[in-house]
Parts: structure tokens; C-alpha cells; sequence
């Protein structure tokens, strides 16, 4: 990939998360998940505890390199899907807010501290925070119109929100890169800090 490309995929992504409105949170409103592909496509894309969460998998994913810029994106949904089955069946999971908020915290100090553990750990601790976020959506999925169109709207628009992730990490390749990258991991931090702290 050339850095033209690059940087057109970091900007276009950008532009397209600074285009919808992130205030509401994707948790927030279950009369608001009536329909299909489209609402199951926005619904991430809505939810700013989302938003921060899937962009930090992309960004630590990009910022630790191959394989785990693909697997982390990966481990995610799949574990995301286990969780969201749990809700559906309805079984109870504690904390669940409190959990994806720390899932912003966690992987935006990952990102902004440049960690490098092992794969297993970096997948591991993807894989719990998907969990609560998988268990959040599927407590409300059968409140969809369409509940498998619905999902599959959810996990593109989640992809997206990772490719996101990945093509702002791919910044670390110009000199001044890996500072925008630690940078985009401290904000996730804050916002993170934000919904744990019910500030926001």
C-alpha cells in the first residue's frame, strides 16, 4: 500500500465517523433498533462507546503488525457473536456498561502506551471485552424487524469501524506517525474514562 493510499483511507475513514452523529450510545435506546440491514449497519456507527472501541482493535491491531492487524479484527466479532447469543438466550452478565466502557480505556492504553505483548494475550483481551459488547447487542437484536439482517448490517458496519482503526494505525509508517497513532490511543482513553466515569 502507498502512502497516497494511505492517506486517503485515514482521512476518507476519518470524515465518515466525523459525519454521523456519535453522541447517542449504541446501548442507550432499544425502540430505536426497529428494522433491517440498515439500522443494524448504523447502530455501531451511532454508539460512540462502539465507535471507540472497534477503532482501538483496528489501531492496535495496525500498531502491533502482522498477524495480529488481521486477527484482532477477526477475534472480535466472533467473540462478539458468542456474546451477543448469550443475551439473546438471555443469560446474565454482570457489568456489562462498565465492561465496554473499560474496553475503550484499556485498548486506548494499549494503543497510547505502544504495547506489545504476546498475540495470545492482545487476542485474549479482545475477546473479553467483545463479550460485553456482543452481550449488550444481543440482549436487544430480537427487538430487530429482521434480527439476521439486522446482525448482518451490525457486523459490517463493525468491520468498517476496525478497517478505520487500521488505516489511521497504518499512519505509523511516516516519522511523525506513531505519535498521531499514541495520540488517536489517549483519546480513546478519555472517552473510555468518559462513559466509565458516567460523564458521558
Amino acid at each position: 500500500m502507498n502512502t497516497k493510499s494511505i492517506i486517503t483511507m485515514s482521512v476518507t475513514s476519518l470524515l465518515l465517523l466525523l459525519v454521523f452523529p456519535t453522541s447517542a450510545l449504541a446501548h442507550a435506546d432499544a425502540s430505536s433498533l426497529q428494522g433491517g440491514f440498515m439500522a443494524g449497519f448504523m447502530h455501531p456507527i451511532l454508539g460512540l462507546d462502539h465507535v471507540v472501541a472497534m477503532v482501538a482493535v483496528g489501531l492496535w491491531g495496525a500498531f502491533l503488525g502482522k498477524p495480529a492487524i488481521w486477527i484482532l479484527p477477526v477475534v472480535f466479532p466472533l467473540v462478539m457473536a458468542l456474546g451477543g447469543a448469550l443475551g439473546v438466550a438471555g443469560v446474565p452478565i454482570p457489568y456489562i456498561e462498565t465492561g465496554i466502557a473499560l474496553s475503550g480505556v484499556v485498548l486506548g492504553l494499549a494503543v497510547l502506551f505502544a504495547l506489545r505483548p504476546p498475540l495470545w494475550i492482545a487476542a485474549i483481551l479482545v475477546g473479553i471485552f467483545a463479550i460485553f459488547h456482543g452481550h449488550a447487542h444481543g440482549t436487544e437484536l430480537p427487538n430487530a424487524t429482521n434480527p439476521l439482517i439486522y446482525s448482518a448490517g451490525f457486523v459490517i458496519g463493525t468491520g468498517l469501524l476496525h478497517l478505520a482503526g487500521i488505516a489511521l494505525g497504518e499512519l505509523k509508517h511516516f516519522p511523525w506517525g506513531e505519535w498521531v497513532v499514541r495520540a488517536g490511543g489517549a483519546i480513546i482513553v478519555m472517552i473510555g474514562l468518559g462513559f466509565l466515569t458516567h460523564v458521558l
